[in-house]
């Protein structure tokens, strides 16, 4: 029979420490470009004019491992004060030999999940050693799941926070378990951090290069079309940039295709040991999530929500 899992119960499986490494390995895996490996074409989008969206499709076959999904996935450039989501997601997940449909489930838990345990990974791997202070810009769904893998992950002495309305940076403050200065600019913010992420709806760039401290981590969430930016042209020259997939970035991301830059390497070429981690230099990981993430993290649902019910 078909599964269907809510994203209360989503939630309740996911759990960080399980999550990151199935997705440090899963990198790994798409950047050894080995097709019974992954099989993941570049997203495509389908506009939704009217409604100012796009639907992504995000099919992955891991044939080796037997995992087969696709995500739906919605995301929108709301206007100020909407109270739409700008998100929506379901991942699907297939049999590979018959063809049938295992589960269902709500993909907001497993988006916001996956692409704060990939973020994660890139600081893991590029920022530098003994980084005590953490900057987040932004607020929302991707702000706090970003917030809870670092913290949980990482150990950081001070998480500075900033949003385009305080209103957005005071509920933050109070949603999370540990202690958030707000900052009232993104100067202030990111002065002096050796780690930023920036999980923004912005189009423009919100963060210039001259704020951020030489040798810096940026993980750069927001901006996922190729005509929206979060990161200034004198930030993406100056850094080293990585990217969960090269052809996502060079057809997806503002801020890679409108600057001009290479990207270095794939986070997967780090972790497979062919490219170099520049943890001295300022680097800036783009990050668009991958059919990939997605894929792993469903399929650890399904185990443990197996496991689980087997218990019962």
């Amino acid at each position: 029979g078909l599964d269907s899992l809510l994203c209360r119960e989503v939630e309740s499986l996911l759990h960080y420490k399980e999550l990151i490494p199935r997705l440090e390995e899963a990198l790994g895996k798409f950047s050894s470009r080995d097709s019974v490996e992954v099989i993941q074409p570049v997203r495509s989008t389908v506009p939704l004019q009217k409604h100012n969206g796009f639907l992504g499709l995000m099919p992955t076959y891991m044939e080796n491992d037997g995992v087969l999904s696709t995500k739906l996935v919605c995301f929108y450039n709301r206007g100020a004060g909407s109270t739409l989501p700008s998100v929506s997601a379901t991942v699907l997940l297939l049999d590979p030999e018959s063809g049938h449909m295992k589960a269902v489930m709500d993909g907001e838990a497993i988006t916001s999940m996956r692409t704060a345990g990939a973020s994660e990974i890139s600081a893991k791997l590029l920022m530098r050693p003994g980084a005590e202070v953490l900057a987040i810009l932004g607020t929302g769904q991707q702000a706090l799941s970003h917030y809870n893998a670092f913290t949980e992950m990482l150990s950081f002495k001070e998480v500075r926070v900033w949003n385009h309305r305080r209103e957005g940076a005071e509920k933050f403050c109070r949603s999370v378990s540990g202690p958030v200065t707000v900052c009232g600019s993104v100067e202030e913010a990111v002065r002096g951090a050796d780690v930023i992420v920036t999980v923004t709806r912005s189009t423009e760039p919100v963060l210039c290069g001259r704020w951020v401290k030489p040798g810096a981590h940026v993980a750069a969430v927001g901006a996922c079309r190729p005509d929206w930016r979060e990161l200034d042209d004198s930030l993406m020259k100056e850094a080293v940039v990585y990217a969960d997939s090269r052809e996502g970035a060079m057809a997806e991301s503002g801020d890679v295709i409108l600057s001009g830059v290479e990207v270095f390497a794939e986070l997967g070429d780090v972790i497979n040991g062919i490219k170099p981690a520049y943890r001295e230099k300022t680097t800036v990981f783009k990050s668009l999530g991958m059919g990939v993430e997605d894929a792993v993290a469903a399929n650890l649902v399904y185990e443990q929500w197996k496991a689980k019910a087997y218990k019962l």
